[in-house]
């Protein structure tokens, strides 16, 4: 039988994955080598049971995206529209899936929601479809599936997309305030949030545990996006921030900044007194923990531990 869905949250939340269930596999943004998704559909299929059905562009590639933007808005499309898929995976990030989504037609979707999975450039889909009022994950990408050192991260996703709770602690960091949150889940890549200011697909974020993290980013540029979600007012009423991994963050080396990642992202919300939590396994480095974005969450910022967990109700 199959296990329905939670009810804490006003957002729709899609329903949880069977044996034998269908699940796509698109490419939303960058081009990637087929040979890399090798592993995960070897997994989805013959560990949990699943049945692969690959977009009809998967495998295209138009200069650094996955085939042409109507090529991948073709197979994103046709994935949202067929009932018998249950989950939509991207196989992976990189860059193109804004340049897309406001061309999808969700209607269907509506009737019959799956999960969207991915995250990094994903994000804009994330956010769009959070607020459409549907949940959705983030969560480590196809391409990575053949990386031992996310075999936890994949066993996580497994359990959550096979409706088992999942809930997450790590060690304190010393830039940690300490307290207790309770909001939906929301956020992601850093970059995209701030691309996505005055979108439709525009984090909402009032009352909302807030999640950050990014990659290869310039120290000032992450100064400045922290800025603008600052002014923007998305740091204001929050209920917590995650702050992920900000992985191979750089520097001018003439003129350094003089902070790193999460001592800038301190001083912007020095302000507030709602909990912070830092180097959370969250972003683009194992592990990176898959989270449901939308799903209504608790945060416990301790002095020893966090505590990120689902509240299930």
């Amino acid at each position: 039988m199959r296990l329905t869905r939670f009810r804490p949250s006003p957002m729709t939340q899609p329903l949880f994955l069977q044996p034998n269930d269908k699940i796509g596999l698109i490419s939303l943004a960058s081009k990637v080598e087929y040979e890399d998704l090798q592993a995960f559909i070897h997994i989805a299929q013959n560990d949990w049971g699943l049945q692969v059905v690959e977009g009809n562009h998967l495998k295209n590639q138009n200069y650094q995206f996955a085939g042409t933007d109507q090529e991948r808005l073709s197979d994103f499309q046709t994935m949202l529209n067929d009932d018998a898929i249950k989950a939509i995976f991207s196989s992976r990030g990189g860059y193109g899936s804004s340049r897309i989504i406001d061309q999808i037609d969700f209607r269907k979707f509506k009737k019959n929601p799956k999960w969207i999975v991915g995250f990094s450039d994903i994000t804009a889909v994330h956010c769009h479809l959070n607020n459409l009022g549907f949940q959705s994950i983030h969560s480590i990408v196809p391409k990575q599936f053949g990386n031992e050192a996310y075999l936890s991260s994949i066993e996580s996703l497994r359990k959550i997309l096979f409706g088992q709770k999942v809930s997450y602690e790590t060690p304190s960091h010393h830039l940690n305030r300490t307290g207790n949150g309770v909001g939906e889940l929301v956020g992601g890549n850093l970059c995209l949030l701030a691309h996505l200011m005055g979108s439709k697909s525009e984090v909402k974020t009032k009352s909302k545990i807030l999640f950050v993290e990014d990659v290869n980013e310039y120290l000032y540029n992450i100064d400045r996006m922290m800025v603008q979600l600052k002014r923007a007012k998305k740091l204001d009423n929050l209920a917590g921030l995650v702050v992920g991994k900000f992985t191979d963050s750089k520097d001018n080396e003439s003129s350094p900044f003089g902070k790193n990642a999460y001592e800038i992202i301190s001083e912007h919300v020095s302000g507030y007194d709602f909990p912070v939590c830092y180097d959370f396994p969250i972003g683009h480095e194992p592990p990176n923990f898959p989270i449901i974005v939308g799903a209504k969450t608790h945060l416990s910022v301790g002095l020893n531990s966090t505590v990120l967990s689902i509240i299930q109700e």
